[in-house]
């Protein structure tokens, strides 16, 4: 990790942890107690993250879903899945790596679990395209649906994408279509459905496995029709409009809650998902849970009935 890959308002939080460290690790070397001190800078670190969390933009919110130590889908899949099985390939093209499914276990229930992967090291994000799917991997994570839809699984999914890949070659191998046909398919499939956002939620990207019965938000990720970058470069012509973008396209949790398009935020740790992933992950877990518990028994009618009105409910007409 290098300072220059630290959103700018971790910096004081970082020196501060960056103090902490110094000091336990000279208590160990010279058996001198600094209890005291360490309790000190453990209570001003702790006012420090509650104060800039108060005070974040949209557009810091929208760095901290993008932080290169943020958790990814394969990181919550370890944690909180059990005997997870990854089924590969779309049968038609290739395997997309940008998109992870399988089977697995969250305690007693068997679950599809679908999560699109940015990948950690270079190697990985370029193998991943960087969290951007391509045809095959929308074509690859619906025929897993279908799958879990025939042994009546529910399934859950995990969006962090900056947005479907759109060069050249995808949109010859059908982009539009594979998402249209899996947003098409995922409002009347027959088993319950689960959409989590646990990063980045980009435009038809994020659609393309987005659409379920029950939809979660974490703290720090943000869902929007356009990249705050890429919504200052058309209304702007200049990218350095994006922390304006950002808070027009009112794309926070908060947002999505007030908008009716969440059902729930999911609490980070102060200072953002990175600072503690275990406790991240069994928070996830426990929303998962108790949403699976909450929809598994509904008969499959009143299911896609409730599924369709909620969509049909979302955004409104204003008379200007």
């Amino acid at each position: 990790m290098t300072e220059n890959s630290i959103t700018e308002f971790e910096n004081k939080i970082l020196e501060i942890e960056h103090r902490i460290q110094d000091l336990e690790n000279a208590s160990v070397d010279d058996d001198i107690d600094r209890s005291n001190e360490l309790n000190l800078l453990k209570e001003r670190l702790v006012a420090l993250q509650r104060d800039l969390h108060a005070k974040l933009t949209p557009y810091d919110i929208v760095k901290l879903a993008r932080h290169p130590l943020r958790p990814l889908a394969a990181d919550y899949i370890n944690l909180i899945i059990e005997d997870f099985v990854e089924l590969h390939g779309d049968r038609r093209f290739g395997d997309d790596k940008a998109i992870i499914s399988g089977f697995g276990r969250i305690g007693r229930e068997n679950i599809l679990i679908i999560g699109q992967q940015k990948g950690k090291s270079t190697k990985e994000r370029i193998a991943c395209n960087f969290g951007m799917p391509n045809p095959e991997g929308y074509r690859k994570a619906l025929q897993k649906m279908k799958l879990a839809e025939k042994f009546h699984l529910p399934i859950v999914t995990l969006i962090d994408t900056p947005g479907a890949n759109p060069d050249i070659g995808a949109e010859e191998r059908g982009q539009a279509h594979a998402i249209a046909e899996n947003i098409y398919e995922m409002c009347k499939l027959m088993t319950p459905i689960i959409n989590i956002v646990i990063g980045e939620g980009g435009s038809g990207g994020a659609l393309g496995i987005g659409i379920g019965d029950k939809f979660a938000i974490m703290e720090n990720a943000y869902y929007s029709v356009i990249s705050p970058e890429g919504c200052a470069a058309i209304l702007w012509k200049d990218g350095e409009n994006a922390p304006e973008a950002a808070t027009s396209l009112r794309l926070t949790a908060n947002d999505l809650l007030n908008f009716g398009i969440a059902d729930e935020i999911i609490p980070e740790p102060l200072g953002g998902a990175q600072k503690n992933p275990k406790k991240t992950a069994d928070t996830l877990k426990n929303c998962v849970s108790k949403y699976l518990e909450e929809i598994k028994n509904i008969q499959v009618d009143k299911l896609i009935e409730d599924r369709y009105n909620k969509y049909r409910k979302i955004g409104k007409y204003i008379d200007i």
